[in-house]
């Protein structure tokens, strides 16, 4: 066991814990320091030649462009042209128009529509624009952003149509449709437990009201809600892979949750101690907002506020556009409709970058690739909602601009991480990790995956740092490494509730300063006790004859 070897192979990871959690130096200049030490400590100490570790960083930089910053770029861009073109107005009218009741709303625009927004958007959408509503509807801020962190760390694996999935699935070459499905056995129970929680966070600002108080009338909501997100995403995981898997579940989930949601006001099952406006709550944010550095949302619209104009299924059809061509193009060119997917598959560049011993190759779709599928659906969906050639322009060159951070951050930590890979430090740290967890590995592998989130903000940052280190780690225990690289993701779940970037971005949204320790304090109970149950999956898994 070369411990010295270990210590230098973290250095690259210790430096972004210090100085993003200490220093709080933004993330994109963290991690191109993480990839000048990591090529520093791949010459001097694993002695990796100048043009290994060249072609290694190359090799990182051409992955990240594509497909991974294309995704971003295009995901974003539609969200942010239908914030131009008024479509997110009449998407938040429709849903707060379903019911009063606090904790149903809480759980359409948290877990429902949240979900929808990570799957389609991510990258800090998923909380900003939930947790900005809800404050605009009544709700305490903290309560608002506590509601969202618990609703966004479970489908984070699948966010922004499935980059973080696809793109570790990439890395340790793993089939990404059984890497997705075999995520979505592991965070089933949470999908599930995650609305129950909302309803008790969302609940609890009513004087008087316990557990039982809160969970009366709407638990079965709440429970329908979870089941109805899970098995269509499972179903979607395994047939068509991460793309779409929590895009259709949020979609299945939101529909069944406003029909259950209707059908238990209509019948006064409801607590009107519940409704949203009766209880006592704390001030408000005043808007749904955004810091400058996060995707910017729209006031929504509260129960009793007038329309600005009748919602029409016209109206409806059109807001909605963008992400139904995305979910159309998305399935049509998947592996369901087999010709369609086979006639685009030669348009496609395989190539070799590392300069190496045991190059990995890097394969290019030039358009069944979801970034240009997005584009093309937000460009066509924009025109349907009227904006002009200038204005999608516009928006774009904002989109892009708003994204060169995360573009950055993408490049060095994919860059990183295969210079580490190339140079055998992961090896060297799944080594020491294997000699000290022995069989009890999986046990250890969710707080992995946990800590990568919560270092980086992103799923996709943990799967490219430790998702070599998992790979690695099950082919020295004999393991099943799709189970095993699994648990980096399940993981990143409860990671991404904790992280200090999450909770910057739900703060700013509701317009709130200064409480991040409060809110830390607020969530971590949740994401710790993920994190056990977590491990005890991990666990019972790796033992099953299946994995």
């Amino acid at each position: 066991m070369d411990v010295l070897s270990f210590v230098l192979a973290l250095v690259p990871i210790l430096w972004l814990v210090v100085v993003l959690l200490v220093f709080r130096w933004p993330a994109w200049r963290a991690a191109a320091g993480s990839l000048v030490l990591s090529c520093v400590l791949a010459a001097l100490w694993w002695h990796l030649g100048a043009l290994e570790v060249a072609t290694a960083v190359a090799e990182g930089f051409l992955m990240a462009l594509w497909p991974i910053v294309i995704v971003i770029i295009a995901a974003v861009f539609t969200y942010n042209l239908c914030v131009r073109t008024g479509a997110m107005d009449v998407i938040g009218r429709m849903i707060t128009s379903v019911s009063a009741d606090r904790r149903i709303l809480a759980l359409l625009i948290a877990w429902c529509f949240g979900g929808f927004m990570e799957g389609m958007a991510g990258f800090g959408t998923a909380v900003a624009i939930p947790a900005g509503m809800l404050a605009a509807l009544g709700y305490p801020p903290l309560s608002a952003v506590l509601m969202c962190l618990l609703a966004n760390g479970v489908p984070t694996p699948y966010g922004s149509i499935g980059i973080p999935t696809v793109s570790l699935a990439d890395l340790v070459g793993l089939d990404a449709a059984d890497l997705a499905f075999t995520q979505m056995v592991q965070l089933a129970p949470f999908f599930i437990v995650a609305p129950v929680l909302i309803v008790l966070v969302a609940g609890k600002d009513v004087p008087g009201s316990g557990v039982a108080q809160r969970l009366r009338g709407v638990i079965g909501v709440a429970l329908a809600a979870g089941v109805s997100f899970t098995v269509p995403a499972l179903a979607v995981a395994a047939l068509v892979g991460p793309e779409l898997t929590v895009v259709v579940g949020s979609i299945c989930s939101l529909g069944v949750t406003a029909a259950l949601g209707r059908a238990v006001e209509r019948r006064g099952a409801l607590d009107e101690a519940y409704r949203l406006g009766t209880g006592e709550s704390a001030e408000a944010g005043p808007s749904a907002g955004a810091p400058e550095s996060a995707p910017t949302g729209s006031r929504a619209a509260s129960p009793a506020d007038a329309p600005a104009a009748p919602l029409t299924l016209g109206a409806a059809l059109r807001a909605w556009s963008c992400f139904i061509l995305i979910f159309l193009l998305l399935l049509g060119t998947s592996k369901l409709v087999a010709p369609v997917n086979a006639a685009l598959a030669p348009l496609s560049t395989t190539l070799t970058v590392y300069s190496g011993p045991n190059p990995g190759s890097l394969s290019f779709s030039w358009v069944n690739t979801p970034g240009v599928l997005i584009m093309v659906a937000a460009l066509v969906g924009g025109a349907i909602q009227g904006a002009t050639p200038r204005v999608m322009g516009e928006v774009l060159v904002a989109t892009v601009k708003q994204m060169l951070p995360t573009v950055a951050t993408m490049l060095a930590v994919l860059g990183c991480a295969k210079v580490m890979g190339y140079a055998g430090m992961i090896s060297s740290i799944s080594a020491f990790c294997i000699a000290v967890a022995g069989g009890l590995y999986p046990l250890l592998a969710p707080w992995i995956g946990a800590v990568g989130t919560f270092v980086t903000g992103s799923g996709t940052s943990s799967g490219m740092l430790f998702g070599q280190v998992q790979a690695q780690a099950a082919e020295a225990l004999g393991a099943d490494p799709v189970w095993t690289v699994g648990l980096n993701s399940l993981g990143v779940a409860a990671g991404k509730m904790l992280s200090p970037q999450t909770l910057a971005i739900g703060l700013a949204a509701v317009r709130v300063r200064g409480k991040d320790a409060e809110l830390l304090r607020a969530v971590a109970p949740y994401a710790l006790g993920f994190l056990v149950v977590m491990s005890i999956i991990g666990m019972a898994g790796s033992a099953l004859p299946l994995w």
